[in-house]
């Protein structure tokens, strides 16, 4: 009863203020604008101009008030985003409180958000959950989603650096084993994380390498799951312990005389942030040319 007090008070105090030509704020919900009125050298009225207050890391125009009319920071670094419906800062609780705290209420989805609502008498705050970001937060800035774009773009997502058993420029033979494997693994496979950020909102995603397709050239696919093995002359003519293939065709028909050899990795992208989480897949190619050809034996 006390929020919902305050909150009707501070609507009268808004409506007051926008009569006054100070704060103005449309029927449909945009942005508000703060009419300052200037003065000239001498003191004298010199006419109102608008000015749109900007949130701390967004280009959208958003004013916050408090509750006795003043201009406040949409967000604080300590105490999170302010709520225009409640009038109380929102932030998300980090790290969240385990699924069997009471504060769940028995919920499975949403987040748990610390509140602090000063100048309210009664009320002080705590943890509350929200099934979806409170009104306010994020300032009108990126979701959680579109943070999560961000983030996938800093992961900067290797493509494929290939290794092949025969070298490129060298030539293999038709029936005899291709080693095929990823040169620098710790760049181009192993797991990696980034973090995208605006003030009040952090989104993590982290991508995992989960198989590599090769595509042949001679209609043949290969998929594996690991980074392959390089070859070593002590494997003679042994198949690859991971990732390798038999050509069965020379490459001498093939345009410029060889196979063209495709590796595609699939990264599987989880990300979450702001009470939000989601699953993303990325793929990253790369091609090398490979020449097949054929033992000729000699009949003397």
């Amino acid at each position: 009863m006390t929020l919902l007090f305050g909150a009707f008070a501070l609507t009268m105090a808004a409506a007051a203020a926008a009569a006054e030509g100070r704060v103005v704020c449309p029927p449909d919900g945009g942005p508000c604008i703060v009419e300052v009125e200037k003065t000239g050298s001498d003191g004298s009225p010199g006419g109102a101009s608008t000015q749109p207050v900007t949130n701390p890391g967004t280009s959208d125009p958003q004013v916050c008030v408090d509750l006795i009319d003043r201009v406040i920071d949409c967000y604080d670094p300590t105490f999170g985003w302010w709520n225009p419906d409640n009038r109380c800062r929102y932030r998300l609780a980090e790290p969240q409180p385990p699924q069997s705290h009471p504060i769940w209420e028995g919920n499975t989805d949403g987040a748990i958000y610390s509140v602090t609502c000063t100048g309210v008498p009664g009320t002080g705050g705590g943890w509350e959950w929200q099934p979806a970001p409170p009104p306010g937060f994020g300032g009108g800035g990126p979701t959680p989603a579109e943070l999560a774009a961000r983030a996938v773009e800093q992961l900067d997502l290797a493509v494929p650096s290939i290794g092949m058993a025969p070298e490129p420029g060298k030539t293999g033979l038709v029936g005899l084993p291709v080693w095929l494997w990823l040169e620098e693994p710790q760049r181009t496979w192993a797991p990696r994380s980034a973090t995208a950020s605006v003030p009040g909102l952090s989104v993590t995603a982290t991508a995992t390498a989960v198989e590599i397709r090769w595509d042949m050239g001679d209609g043949t696919t290969v998929t594996c799951t690991s980074a392959g093995v390089r070859y070593t002359p002590q494997a003679g003519d042994s198949d690859s312990p991971e990732c390798g293939h038999r050509y069965t065709v020379p490459s001498s028909a093939q345009p410029g005389g060889a196979y063209t050899v495709t590796a595609t990795t699939t990264w599987d992208i989880q990300w979450a942030g702001g009470g939000e989480a989601g699953q993303l897949t990325e793929t990253r190619s790369s091609s090398l040319p490979v020449r097949i050809g054929e033992l000729q034996v000699l009949v003397s």
